[in-house]
């Protein structure tokens, strides 16, 4: 394709026209390329007529998972999606481009089968030129395009991401790293950005990148969605759009489109606009040197500890579930002063609303001068509330955080909260990493937890080398309770080259220990142990209690950088006397 001089202009939305042109517009717009032939022909030949010069097939959701259907069915749609397409460009110069979506993401599946059978098809039925488009991560894409080029060397590959106006996909990943890696593919012609943003949005975060010798697409919604009355309305016009896109041009932008609330309309405004373009107007932007804001580098009182050799102690405070924080402030304060190097402060534990973690920790940075760990989990909040409280703390000099998935919401809440924020802790973690190398003068120490209790420990590890990828330097691990939990910290000592802080949580009665080992995920209490609190008063439960946890702290002593513990049902005194006897064992 000779794109040096000129844009390739592309085609708009398929799934919002349809179902504005549609009189009974089927659920799942592929579905029409079986059941609804004549109106999918009808627009991609509208939009040929409006200007443009490549077209995608109707197929972005095909595949198993988004049509909830047999492969079988897939393929009809697919096989017709594409056999409409090409009719829809006979006697023209238009070209084809098979639409590949993302495949929903399910945990601990291997999609790179779902994508082959999907690739393989279309190679088969003729496809040379692919777009991969509203990716949230590159997961697959460069294999599944080295894959085509092995089978077609001459396949034209084109790959969009879906990114937020500050350059974060949905998972909370990069789009400007994403581009500078892509970009070096060479099995991959050409890469950029789709959906999510309006042109306006996609206009100023391109100018941001460098963009210099890359073949970058970019193919923006109408504007930026808006909800009412739960329907997404798209409020900008055809003109306003065309000259975003036309300034996006200017840019060096070579391959141009639309996506969400786009129409026909408006790829023959931006044709228009594009066709007063000069090349002599199109700078491709080059590096822009990004400077970190000027406050001062704080150090991380925390890693520093650790470096010079001391195991350190963090005790984890549960926030207050209302306004009394007399006990949360004036234990924290107790326990500073004997010595405890960090508070960690859980994030709404089991799902259930207390005083905000973040808010807590800046309160003992600034009152108290506490090393704080804030917990962050990815349960209740999106990536704009997110990075807005991890700037706040920075601020406030909190540099290290608790990244964790979060219990479930236990009720039909959950899945409105999970399309707006599908994280977890390692995405999460990565997210945090991004902002470390792009916005935070103090970076953050990012802390994960680890599960020494799980049955299948393997797995565990396998989850935490991946939190590891994504920036996590430090672990706090679950209580240490039985022996396997012991043998598993030996293991993971072996195998992650991070710090690890040995969890330790005092049980202060039998009934204590039944509801931990059957109520409480990633605990698990050992037969032994259960024993021990048969029939014993609360006296003498909490003595118990002591010597268990400190014997526990002794045993794991080689194979931590350091202890956490969780106090249970505000027993500050039982943790006072274990943060007493670990000075002794840190002397010793």
């Amino acid at each position: 394709m000779n794109i040096k001089y000129k844009p390739l202009i592309f085609d708009g939305a398929m799934g919002t026209y349809y179902a504005s042109v549609c009189e009974n517009p089927l659920a799942k717009c592929e579905f029409a390329n079986i059941y609804d032939r004549n109106t999918i022909l009808n627009i991609h030949k509208e939009y040929i007529n409006a200007g443009s010069k490549a077209i995608r097939t109707n197929t972005f959701g095909a595949n198993k998972i988004s049509l909830e259907c047999e492969f079988e069915i897939v393929k009809e749609v697919i096989v017709k999606g594409y056999e409409i397409a090409k009719e829809a460009t006979i006697g023209t110069d238009v070209l084809v481009f098979a639409d590949i979506g993302p495949i929903p993401f399910l945990e601990m599946l291997d999609l790179w089968e779902s994508y082959k059978e999907i690739v393989d098809l279309y190679l088969e039925i003729g496809a040379t030129h692919f777009i991969f488009e509203t990716f949230s991560s590159d997961d697959y894409l460069p294999e599944i395009s080295k894959y085509i080029k092995e089978k077609n060397p001459n396949a034209y590959i084109l790959i969009e991401f879906a990114v937020s106006p500050e350059g974060v996909t949905r998972m909370g990943k990069s789009g400007e790293k994403f581009i500078e890696k892509i970009s070096g593919i060479s099995t991959i012609d050409a890469c950029g950005f789709n959906c999510f943003s309006g042109p306006y949005h996609l206009l100023k975060y391109i100018r941001t990148l460098n963009i210099e010798n890359k073949t970058i697409s970019i193919m923006p919604n109408s504007g930026y969605p808006t909800i009412i009355n739960n329907r997404t309305f798209f409020n900008n016009t055809k003109e306003y759009f065309a000259l975003q896109m036309l300034a996006i041009a200017k840019e060096g932008v070579a391959i141009l489109g639309g996506c969400c609330g786009t129409t026909p309309e408006y790829i023959r405004e931006t044709v228009a606009k594009i066709k007063e373009l000069s090349p002599l107007e199109i700078i491709p932007r080059v590096q822009i040197t990004k400077i970190h804001n000027e406050r001062p580098i704080i150090k991380n009182l925390l890693l520093e500890k650790i470096r010079i050799g001391k195991k350190i102690i963090a005790v984890e405070l549960d926030p207050p579930l209302d306004t009394g924080i007399d006990f949360f402030m004036n234990s924290a304060k107790s326990l500073k002063e004997q010595g405890v190097d960090a508070i960690t402060i859980a994030d709404c534990p089991i799902a259930r609303v207390r005083v905000d973690s973040s808010l807590l920790a800046c309160k003992l940075k600034r009152e108290l001068d506490i090393t704080t760990i804030p917990h962050m989990t990815c349960r209740d909040r999106n990536i704009n509330a997110t990075k807005a409280l991890l700037l706040g703390l920075s601020i406030e000099g909190v540099n290290n955080v608790l990244v964790v998935t979060g219990d479930p919401i236990p009720s039909a809440e959950r899945d409105e909260v999970k399309a707006m924020f599908s994280f977890n802790s390692a995405i999460l973690a990565g997210y945090i990493t991004d902002l470390n190398d792009t916005t935070f003068s103090s970076p953050f120490n990012i802390c994960a937890a680890l599960n020494l209790n799980a049955i299948n420990f393997d797995s565990q590890l396998l989850h935490a080398k991946k939190k590891i990828e994504n920036g996590v330097t430090m672990f706090l691990t679950q209580p240490i309770l039985t022996k396997q939990a012991v043998e598993n910290l030996k293991l993971a000592r072996t195998q992650l080259p991070v710090k690890i802080l040995g969890g330790i949580i005092p049980i202060v009665s039998y009934r204590n220990a039944c509801f931990m080992n059957n109520e409480i995920s990633g605990i698990n209490v050992s037969d032994e142990i259960m024993e021990l609190y048969k029939d014993i008063s609360k006296e003498e439960a909490g003595i118990l209690a002591v010597k268990i946890s400190t014997d526990i702290a002794e045993e794991i002593y080689p194979y931590v950088d350091g202890y956490y513990l969780m106090t249970p049902f505000k027993r500050i005194d039982i943790i006072s006397e274990i943060v007493k006897n670990i000075n002794k064992i840190n002397r010793d």
